[in-house]
């Protein structure tokens, strides 16, 4: 009993200590980003808010990860190499900026990747199925479909997503009006055709639930797309 009395002044004094040492930790650490953010600037060509930041660090690593790879040997000085070149090339050479508007959510990007997988192996299976099966070839078709995806690098991401699914090709994109012409691999039917039109209708519901919700659109200064076409429709009796 008296090992036990003396133990608890002990115990005490150890859990105040690390109280304190976490309180400490976490103060310097809100100081020095409150003191980061208040005199570092970002340098311009990097973008002007975080979201454009987040797309031009991408960039960087993935331009620097190119250069490793042609490489062959991941060291450090092919790492800095690649980082500075990169670098040079993004702020010398710099590509037209694209507006990044919008908010990731995690869960509807990973349902969205999930439904990709899934329609990868279904398209598959479609297209090994009708090349080898007896009887009249598949009737392909361009079919017009409208998509009230806001921002244009999601936009160019659901057309990447149509593009990676076995038979389907985005062969044309109407900027303006929002309009895509997609070559589908067989609508002998009108069961296909609805088929289909029901997916796109599914990805566009997706990369709005994953990256443009209304309530967290926020605009980019460079955003010049007619409002017009940015109107959600509802389905299902439920908002898009």
């Amino acid at each position: 009993m008296k090992n036990q009395s003396a133990a608890r002044p002990v115990r005490a004094r150890i859990i105040t200590a690390w109280r304190v040492s976490l309180l400490f930790i976490f103060w310097n650490v809100v100081s020095g980003y409150v003191w980061v953010r208040d005199r570092v600037r970002i340098p311009r060509w990097l973008g002007s808010d975080g979201r454009e930041v987040a797309v031009r660090l991408w960039s960087l690593a993935w331009l620097t990860f190119v250069w490793v790879l042609l490489w062959g040997t991941i060291s450090w000085a092919n790492i800095i190499g690649g980082l500075v070149l990169a670098t040079a090339i993004v702020t010398l050479l710099p590509l037209p900026r694209v507006p990044v508007e919008g908010r990731i959510h995690p869960i509807g990007l990973l349902v969205l990747i999930g439904r990709l997988i899934v329609d990868f192996f279904i398209s598959s299976a479609q297209v090994a199925w009708a090349a080898i099966r007896p009887g009249k070839p598949p009737l392909g078709a361009v079919v017009r479909v409208r998509l009230a995806i806001k921002s244009d690098l999601v936009l160019t991401l659901a057309v990447d997503y149509l593009n990676l699914v076995p038979g389907t090709m985005v062969l044309e994109i109407d900027h303006r009006r929002r309009m895509l012409y997609i070559h589908v691999f067989d609508v002998r039917n009108e069961k296909r055709l609805v088929a289909f039109r029901k997916q796109v209708a599914f990805v566009e519901r997706a990369f709005i639930r994953a990256f443009e919700r209304d309530s967290e659109w926020h605009p980019s200064p460079y955003h010049g797309i007619d409002e017009d076409y940015h109107r959600v429709a509802r389905a299902n009796g439920g908002e898009r």
